[in-house]
């Protein structure tokens, strides 16, 4: 019998985090017919708007087949379903039955809301993470997530990070090498590392005239990269360049700087066969405690937890 997904939408949902999903399932089971039969579905059925116009024809709630698993989309609109009582009773009742219940992006808000993530790992758009915990205090959000599993509850970061959850579940279902396959087709990586950072500290820092610098600075961690080495590469005084980087992009340069190290640890982290001294050194921290404390100052742990939660999902 196929594998019964479910996605729930609602008036405003994003329309790439139900069609990302979706069409993973869907070309995974050209590869494996029959592995998985899709249903979309939204508290009244029918027609049901994207922010961007485009429309889906939904099936209502109670008349929808019983989820081996259930996915709820992320969206602008998301906070009348997070607030709406039907929504949320469906969700509560899916969730008792199904193998798993998932959120994309935004979508979390709908779980947190239902009291399936109480005490529960999970994720959600970094651009929600401050106004999401602060309304579900209670919820252990990992904010640098691409996606996370907790037992049976899923959740994944922004909009496309919704296909990197959905060729995770694939793969657990149908193996890796249909995962992969399914990746090829839709042209996108197998497997981003699930702890790999869902925003990049570059695009975070962009400040016009220090995206070359911090370029450059990306590539060359394993220096020493001081205010005045930073400064003289730029061609100012290490007092005014200290001035207007702040002023640029928010950041003193030594807070950008280990934040550079702090991702490019992270990643060697969680997808290279390294032992922790040696990431230190190749991220440019020289040594692993000088690593450690960083780590607690940006993710609250240091990275031998973050390295084996990452291989525990």
């Amino acid at each position: 019998m196929p594998r019964a997904v479910g996605m729930l939408v609602y008036p405003g949902f994003q329309l790439l985090d139900a069609a990302g999903p979706i069409s993973a399932f869907e070309i995974a089971a050209r590869f494996d017919p029959g592995a998985y039969g899709l249903t979309v579905v939204s508290r009244d059925g029918g027609w049901t708007a994207s922010s961007s116009g485009a429309a889906f024809d939904t099936v209502a709630f109670d008349k929808a087949p019983a989820f081996d698993t259930l996915l709820v989309s992320g969206g602008d609109g998301v906070r009348a379903p997070s607030t709406c009582e039907a929504t949320l009773d469906y969700v509560r009742t899916s969730a008792r039955t199904a193998r798993r219940t998932a959120s994309i992006c935004s979508g979390t808000y709908v779980l947190a809301a239902a009291g399936l993530l109480e005490g529960r790992r999970a994720t959600t758009h970094w651009s929600r993470t401050k106004d999401f915990q602060k309304r579900f205090p209670n919820v252990r959000l990992e904010a640098d997530r691409i996606w996370v599993q907790d037992g049976d509850l899923w959740s994944s970061a922004g909009i496309t990070a919704g296909i990197d959850l959905a060729l995770a579940m694939i793969g657990a279902d149908l193996g890796e090498a249909i995962a992969k396959r399914t990746a090829q087709q839709l042209v996108v990586y197998h497997r981003r590392p699930g702890g790999q950072s869902q925003f990049s500290a570059l695009l975070e820092l962009k400040g016009g005239r220090f995206d070359a610098l911090l370029a450059w600075a990306r590539e060359n961690l394993a220096l020493t990269l001081s205010v005045e080495e930073l400064a003289e590469r730029a061609a100012m005084s290490p007092r005014n360049f200290a001035r207007l980087f702040a002023a640029e992009t928010g950041s003193t340069p030594a807070k950008a700087i280990e934040r550079l190290r702090v991702e490019a640890a992270r990643a060697l982290l969680d997808s290279a066969p390294l032992q922790v001294e040696d990431i230190a050194l190749e991220a440019g921290f020289g040594d692993s405690e000088r690593m450690r404390r960083a780590f607690i100052r940006v993710y609250g742990q240091p990275p031998q937890a973050l390295r084996r939660a990452a291989k525990a999902s």
